[in-house]
């Protein structure tokens, strides 16, 4: 993991022990790392979530939290996500490659 990304991970676990939560989280992580992107946060969230010295449930909780927050404020409000089939693996329109196998290929005719 990268310098900046265990800082901004040492940020979020600092503000959860403080008792933080929500925006004020994300607000006390702004102030100590001011470059830092929503990105990376939630990628310094995730990374948390999988540490294993972590084991505090309570602020798993808010850091997980806080990343899906963040990550759900991505998706935009005037979007319409319902249209969308849930059983569709690729998106519309993506071509995936595909290899002819002569064998396989071969429709039998009909008698």
């Amino acid at each position: 993991m990268s310098r900046k990304r265990k800082k901004i991970y040492a940020a979020l676990v600092d503000g959860a022990t403080e008792g933080l939560a929500g925006r004020d989280l994300y607000d006390f992580v702004q102030k100590r790392c001011p470059k830092t992107s929503g990105k990376k946060i939630v990628r310094a969230s995730l990374f948390g979530l999988t540490d294993p010295h972590l084991k505090d449930r309570n602020i798993l909780n808010v850091i997980y939290d806080l990343a899906i927050r963040h990550r759900m404020d991505e998706v935009r409000p005037d979007e319409d996500h319902d249209d969308d089939d849930p059983n569709q693996a690729f998106p519309p329109g993506k071509k995936l490659g595909t290899r002819k196998d002569k064998e396989s290929s071969a429709v039998p005719a009909a008698i």
